[in-house]
């Protein structure tokens, strides 16, 4: 335990100092702590969640897998998710209600890399998004756990990240640097920020251009676009984009007081349409975090009434890419104010 203290302490003294080399700009320090409220975690949401966790427990596969129940099959990014659901319940390998199944997640993930660095099951389609997420949950194991197993495989998920960059700036589906998008584009940069924190060297160039890129995506009305040649404003994408420039260091900039204020028309209920939910709301709740009490103290209890009025009575979240994915977003974000996963951290 005591180790395990001085290890976090590490991490957030050293995600305090890895901003200067993540910022792309000048900019004022954040815009204060978020701090806990007496009401954050209710009686209600610690219950959802302990159905919620107990019901991912028991879709894991004996590989260690998650996703079967998604037409996706077999998925490193939705077990990652699943693996950052439980750590969020404070579960790391040996330690915690949940550490086997983080230790499997792991296994699983590990014994799906290829010589490239490709973070990939068989079933996967468009590999991006879920090497993305399995880099971000790997460079959270790592640098709470500082294990040598993990390291040189992460070293080589974060090159392929880098080596595949295109042109504009951002990424795509494949790993390949034809084009990009800015919803993959967002799921590799906070791989690579997780892993920087973590202590694996990823240029500042690669950064800057990533940040210059989802800037460039941002509309007028303060949404952002799928792709820069094209596509309006949705909630799921701005939402991402607005997270990512807060974790460059950007936090008093024009592009986030209107992202947030784009955001903030979608806060629940709400009658506009919300297309990729799960996808959104993880990606707003880390914005309105980061922006301070006054964006977290309004939007939290919203995005908690909601999630908990759709859990289902065994326990878990019907999400777009299924009910394992649904239910580990659903977790994570519902796990915010336990403040434990170093990604999440100012």
């Amino acid at each position: 335990m005591d180790h395990h203290r001085r290890r976090l302490k590490q991490m957030l003294i050293g995600s305090t100092l890895m901003v200067a080399l993540f910022t792309t700009v000048t900019v004022p320090a954040p815009p204060g702590e978020t701090t806990p409220s007496t009401d954050e975690i209710t009686p209600a949401t610690t219950v959802a969640v302990q159905r919620g966790l107990a019901w991912l427990a028991i879709q894991q596969k004996e590989d260690g897998s998650f996703g079967s129940l998604s037409h996706y099959g077999r998925h490193v990014g939705i077990t990652g998710l699943a693996g950052l659901a439980f750590m969020a319940d404070g579960s790391m390998p040996g330690r915690g209600r949940y550490a086997n199944a983080v230790h499997n997640c792991v296994d699983f993930i590990l014994s799906h890399t290829s010589e490239s660095g490709l973070l990939a099951a068989e079933t996967s389609h468009g590999p991006m998004y879920g090497h993305g997420f399995a880099t971000l949950f790997l460079a959270e194991i790592y640098g709470m756990t500082s294990d040598d197993k993990l390291r040189e495989t992460l070293r080589k998920a974060v090159r392929l990240i880098v080596s595949t960059q295109n042109e504009e700036g951002g990424w795509r589906y494949q790993p390949v640097r034809n084009d990009a998008d800015l919803s993959v584009t967002v799921c590799q940069v906070m791989a690579l920020r997780a892993a920087r924190n973590a202590g694996i060297y990823v240029e500042k160039s690669t950064i800057d251009r990533a940040i210059e890129y989802v800037k460039k995506s941002q509309n007028p009305d303060g949404g952002f676009r799928y792709m820069l040649n094209s596509g309006g404003s949705a909630f799921a994408r701005s939402s991402a984009g607005v997270a990512t420039l807060q974790y460059a260091g950007i936090y008093r900039a024009d592009e986030i007081v209107k992202g947030l204020e784009y955001i903030g028309r979608f806060k629940p209920p709400t009658d506009q349409s919300v297309g990729h939910m799960f996808y959104g709301h993880y990606y707003a709740a880390q914005a309105m975090y980061q922006a301070g009490n006054d964006y977290w103290h309004d939007w939290w209890p919203a995005i908690r009434t909601e999630l908990l009025s759709k859990q289902t009575e065994e326990g878990y979240w019907r999400g777009q890419a299924g009910t394992e994915y649904g239910t580990a977003m659903a977790l994570i974000i519902l796990q915010m104010p336990n403040r434990l996963l170093p990604i999440f951290q100012k």
